[in-house]
């Protein structure tokens, strides 16, 4: 489980994180939405150590990662797919797959595993050509393929519907479903895309201006007003 508390950063004088606090939970989707500019990257970073918290609390089963490096993170169970497709764009889909390994040893690494290839087909019917040559919508499908790799208890999306199309963004909710289903890693889903979120939501947060401002489960989204403080 993830739990956060009271987090806090700064940059410049702005004051960007202003005492988030939630919790993630193993089996289910907690979607955090809220238009741009409030904050949400921000906390992503915070979690993933990318950003240095300033005060506050982050912990993953029981365990403080306020002092833990990146890699120290993945090490210990944090996956983080940001926006914009981070894949590398001159290696084959294998390859790329294969780079999200590099936790494992040497001998578990040289394959991928089966089930990112039942997760996602499309990876295997491609997996020899590079990753640069993909559509926008295969380019995300990999990246949280590489996320997956490495087995994770806790899976961190930031718009993974960003720029795509709808037919794949039906299939990366799919997927996400699935997952949560598995009921061994939590989900924190970063969203702008109102109905995406509500379909997939166990959970929800609404953030503005640093702090989350309202929280509820996701099947009472729409009777909490979710919608009109969202930007899409």
């Amino acid at each position: 489980m993830l739990e956060v508390n009271a987090l806090n950063q700064y940059y410049g004088g702005s004051h960007i994180l202003r005492g988030v606090s939630f919790s993630a939970r193993p089996g289910e989707v907690t979607c955090l939405l809220g238009r741009n500019g409030v904050g949400k990257t921000t906390l992503l970073k915070c979690l993933m150590g990318l950003v240095p918290a300033r005060s506050g609390e982050i912990r993953y089963n029981g365990a403080s990662l306020l002092t833990r490096r990146p890699h120290q993170r993945v090490a210990a169970g944090l996956a983080y797919v940001p926006q914009g497709r981070d894949i590398f764009p001159r290696l084959t889909v294998e390859e790329n797959l294969l780079m999200g390994l590099t936790r494992f040893p040497a001998r578990e690494a040289k394959r991928v595993p089966e089930e990112i290839y039942r997760l996602f087909p499309v990876l295997e019917e491609m997996k020899q050509r590079r990753g640069g040559d993909l559509s926008g919508g295969q380019q995300q499908q990999l990246a949280i393929g590489r996320a997956l790799a490495c087995r994770p208890g806790l899976l961190i999306l930031d718009e993974p519907t960003e720029g795509i199309q709808p037919s794949v963004i039906k299939e990366i909710g799919q997927v996400i479903r699935q997952l949560a289903a598995r009921g061994d890693m939590a989900i924190l889903l970063v969203e702008q895309f109102y109905d995406f979120a509500a379909e997939l939501a166990d959970s929800y947060l609404v953030m503005s201006r640093g702090a989350i401002i309202q929280q509820g489960t996701g099947a009472q989204m729409e009777a909490d007003g979710v919608r009109r403080l969202v930007a899409i």
